[in-house]
């Protein structure tokens, strides 16, 4: 047999990334550890939370008994605390300059508060207060101009100087329980309501654009910061739907694998995924083009996750649930945190073009799948399973 002495043609190259593709994919479960830090200090539960737009420290949280916390993520204190409603805060959004920020509330109240607290002796009151004849129950602030939108019986557009909406748009008649604007087309704005259907509008015909019906209630839209026609629907029926605005006849993708109803979503900032929370009392992180779930966190002591913020340096996820904490988690579950030296740059990049090889092979794929979820999580995924193997057979 001609043999070839070379050095660099290695006869084993094959089997020897193979078992370091293995080791590298059972460290990476080994690491996995992505809960950060707990915030506690609300003294109810925790309703709506809404990132600053300039400061990647500070998180803002509005809460069932209509206080509202800004935090510093850093120091992982509350450096704030505001009475802003009573009842619950339904809605929280920052102005697009970070100045200020907008609360609505169950006491028909649109509030504008600064960003920074009080000076020394002065009172803690809000800018504006806009006084509504409806109950609202969400707000956003548009990207680029002083105009922010709100939802209850209808969607009102406002301009931030004047006391009543500039414009007033409904499509049927129902409760509308979310809006968001557009990040990158910003004069477009979605909506969903409890009729079952989400309606797209447009601001400079001030008219609604385009409705489609789903099976279920939708609990909240995002739409996606990279792609501007794309967004994605967190349903009742435990799935999220991802639509493309120019067609709207059949979702691009289902994303299934929550049990209970999915309740609130946020895209990273790279718009290749998304998270969601879910009444199950877990967080789930989704790819946009996978139908299934790459990574569940939960813990013991976490009741039904109400809201969930991905931060905008796409590294860490927020959620706050019905226990009264905001919980900071890794996007990354085993990333290491701090200053990576060269070579242990160079060892991470080495290892995650291995695992991207071999990801398809039986025991690395069944290593990285794997997750250990709560019994009752579990427990309901098998009755799901059973169900729907069921109506298959039927």
């Amino acid at each position: 047999v001609p043999r070839n002495y070379d050095p660099t043609l290695h006869p084993f190259e094959v089997p020897r990334e193979y078992v370091r593709a293995l080791n590298a994919t059972k460290l990476e479960r080994v690491f996995a550890k992505p809960f950060l830090a707990s915030l506690d200090g609300h003294r109810d539960g925790v309703n709506c939370l809404a990132k600053h737009p300039k400061s990647l420290a500070t998180v803002l949280s509005g809460a069932c008994d209509g206080e509202v916390r800004i935090w510093n993520l850093t120091k992982r204190k509350c450096i704030r605390t505001i009475q802003a409603h009573e009842g619950f805060v339904r809605g929280i959004c920052t102005r697009f300059c970070g100045t200020s920020f907008f609360t609505v509330g169950d006491d028909k109240t649109v509030k504008q508060w600064k960003m920074d607290g009080p000076g020394y002796g002065e009172e803690e009151e809000p800018l504006h207060t806009i006084l509504g004849k409806t109950v609202y129950t969400g707000i956003d602030h548009h990207w680029k101009e002083p105009v922010f939108a709100t939802c209850g019986q209808q969607v009102d557009i406002w301009d931030e100087q004047r006391t009543s909406p500039i414009c007033s748009m409904t499509w049927g008649f129902d409760s509308i329980s979310s809006v968001k604007f557009n990040p990158i087309e910003t004069f477009l704005l979605g909506s969903c309501a409890s009729d079952r259907n989400i309606v797209l509008y447009d601001m400079r015909q001030a008219t609604p654009l385009k409705k489609v019906i789903l099976d279920m209630r939708t609990n909240t839209i995002c739409w996606n910061p990279m792609e501007a026609f794309i967004f994605t629907a967190a349903n009742e029926d435990y799935n999220l739907y991802t639509f493309d605005m120019r067609a709207l006849d059949t979702p691009v993708m289902v994303h299934m694998d929550h049990v209970p109803a999915v309740l609130d979503m946020d895209y990273s900032p790279t718009g290749k995924e998304f998270v969601s929370a879910s009444f199950d009392k877990s967080v789930r992180i989704f790819p946009l083009d996978k139908s299934r779930s790459r990574e569940v966190y939960h813990t013991k002591r976490m009741q039904h996750v109400i809201c969930v913020k991905w931060t905008s340096d796409s590294k860490y996820i927020m959620c706050g649930s019905d226990e009264m904490n905001i919980r900071l988690w890794k996007a990354n579950a085993s990333e290491k945190l701090g200053v990576l030296t060269s070579r242990e740059k160079a060892a991470k990049d080495y290892n995650q073009k291995l695992k991207e090889k071999f990801q398809h092979h039986p025991h690395i794929k069944r290593i990285a799948r794997h997750r250990h979820l709560p019994k009752s999580i579990y427990s309901q995924i098998q009755e799901q399973r059973i169900m729907k193997e069921a109506r298959r057979r039927k």
